[in-house]
């Protein structure tokens, strides 16, 4: 958990991380890095990780394996939004991530906090 002063305001926010492939990157880029493209009808959920090595992960075995790349963003989110959602375990200790529904991801956008970074890169 992160807290940021803004305006003399404090808001509390949730790390979030997204292992995502050149395509999904290349949307949240036009959103000028502040939002998640709308899921596609086969995706009913978007599900952020909870922790960078869990991203990695992803990012270097499936992404790089589909796409040739794989990137791992991390960005922002007000915790009193994320409040409303629990922490899904998928696997071994790490395998945890968030779900949220396709239908509220606008609303996850709408409370996200500074810029969606990209802090990893893979390649084939």
């Amino acid at each position: 958990m992160r807290i940021q002063k803004m305006k003399n305001t404090t808001i509390e926010t949730i790390t979030l991380y997204r292992p995502t492939g050149p395509h999904e990157l290349a949307l949240v880029r036009d959103s000028g890095y502040k939002k998640w493209p709308p899921r596609l009808p086969e995706q009913p959920i978007f599900y952020p990780v909870t922790n960078v090595d869990y991203a990695i992960q992803i990012a270097r075995d499936w992404n790089v394996e589909a796409s040739g790349t794989g990137y791992v963003t991390r960005f922002q989110v007000k915790k009193v939004f994320m409040d409303n959602y629990q922490i899904q375990t998928v696997g071994g200790a790490i395998h945890t991530e968030w779900w949220i529904p396709a239908e509220e991801l606008e609303l996850m956008n709408d409370n996200i906090v500074g810029d969606i970074e990209v802090i990893h890169t893979f390649t084939a």
